[in-house]
């Protein structure tokens, strides 16, 4: 497998019992508030009203958790992505930007990817969730710039977005100010003319 290549399967969440949704439900507002190494799994416990064994029953380790946090956020983020995609007018990448500024839960704090992959070490199981996210990302802006734009160079066009996205939703999590999301929307749609 290339690093370009992923496995769809790291971005499918798993189904959860009542327990673990609870725990999930809590992680995933406390990771991405103060952190991932910043919350421990007494904190998950105490806040979603189980035990810390029930915990680790369900999910077995913190670093399972993390990776889960992150598949059920993709989840979440694409289905909403979809529903955008399928009202937004051409070009449709545009939409993708409009989905990092605004749909996410929250995103005072930049993406939870980028920021799980800056927190996390190269050998952390929620890295392959990551580049999975990431990749299918990457994937959907060509194949809408492939489908909208059929007089671009639908690969190159689609890492300049990438590339914009990124930039933008990553200084968005440092700034806490979406004007440099606006800046890479602007650049975006000058780029699919």
């Amino acid at each position: 497998m290339d690093a370009m290549t992923t496995d769809e399967g790291e971005l499918v969440p798993p189904d959860l019992t009542p327990a673990a949704g609870r725990i999930l439900d809590a992680a995933a507002e406390l990771f991405y508030l103060h952190g991932i190494h910043a919350v421990g799994v007494d904190t998950i416990a105490d806040a979603s009203g189980v035990t810390k064994r029930t915990l680790y029953d369900r999910f077995g380790s913190k670093d399972v958790l993390v990776a889960t946090y992150l598949r059920a956020r993709h989840a979440a983020w694409w289905a909403r992505l979809d529903e955008r995609l399928a009202e937004a007018p051409e070009p449709r990448a545009l939409a993708v930007f409009d989905a990092y500024a605004q749909d996410a839960p929250s995103v005072e704090r930049g993406c939870a990817f980028l920021n799980a992959a800056g927190e996390l070490p190269a050998g952390h199981p929620a890295h392959a969730v990551i580049r999975a996210h990431k990749h299918a990302v990457r994937v959907r802006l060509e194949e809408l710039v492939r489908a909208d734009r059929p007089d671009l160079d639908a690969a190159a066009t689609a890492e300049h977005l990438f590339l914009l996205l990124e930039g933008g939703v990553a200084q968005r999590g440092i700034d806490g100010d979406a004007r440099l999301m606006r800046s890479a929307r602007e650049l975006a749609a000058r780029l699919l003319g």
